[in-house]
């Protein structure tokens, strides 16, 4: 069993994507980040970072994944599955989840914050990182041009990088002059694994156990 440590963001349903495609068991607990859980203590035991998502392998002693690239590969490679075995078909797999963790993630956080949330509009941010992340939308879509997904098979690469691209309109990017990357979102997002996950954290507070958990921790040693 996988307990997983999410909210409603692009890097969470990365995890309950993976996890509904894998049709692993696992367990939501749902992390309210404007309370600011993430940086509770007993929280930073399993994810020193703060952030979320994170896992807790329960079959594995307890293993605490955090990280989302690496919550990918590691459910990857626990399974056997979304991650090819040879070495170049990995390794291009590897190479697309990295585009997405070092440059569409980065950068279109980054307009979501100067857009949607910054007390001060500043323009020149603004279309900063607009521009690039369409300039990384573009590279997608030219790899995409004679493809149907980012690395041969359906990979954890397309999965990390689709809750992003998805939500462009949010960071107020267009795709609409990029037929490649639009028919890729639109194929990804008929599947249903696709679909189970985007609703994940359906829960709006912890489970029970989680709660005696974290209750248990906060007490210190008895």
């Amino acid at each position: 069993m996988i307990d997983l440590f999410t909210a409603s963001t692009p890097n969470g349903w990365k995890a309950s994507i993976a996890l509904e495609e894998l049709e692993l068991p696992y367990t939501v607990h749902p992390m309210n980040l404007s309370e600011g859980q993430q940086k509770e203590a007993w929280y930073l035991e399993i994810n020193p970072n703060g952030r979320i998502p994170a896992i807790i392998d329960r079959d594995e002693g307890d293993l605490a994944v955090f990280e989302s690239g690496a919550i990918l590969l590691y459910l990857a490679e626990k399974t056997g599955c979304l991650l090819p075995r040879g070495v170049r078909e990995r390794s291009e797999v590897i190479q697309w989840l990295m585009f997405q963790m070092g440059g569409v993630g980065p950068m279109q956080g980054q307009a979501h914050v100067f857009l949607r949330y910054a007390p001060e509009k500043i323009e020149y941010a603004i279309n900063r990182y607009q521009k690039e992340t369409a300039r990384l939308y573009r590279v997608l879509d030219r790899r995409l041009a004679d493809r149907q997904f980012l690395a041969g098979e359906y990979s954890i690469a397309d999965i990390a990088t689709w809750p992003w691209v998805y939500i462009h309109d949010w960071a107020g990017v267009s795709v609409d002059d990029m037929p490649n990357l639009k028919r890729w979102i639109d194929t990804i997002a008929e599947r249903p694994a696709c679909q189970r996950g985007l609703k994940v954290p359906l829960q709006t507070s912890p489970s029970d156990d989680m709660k005696r958990w974290i209750e248990k921790f906060r007490a210190g040693p008895a």
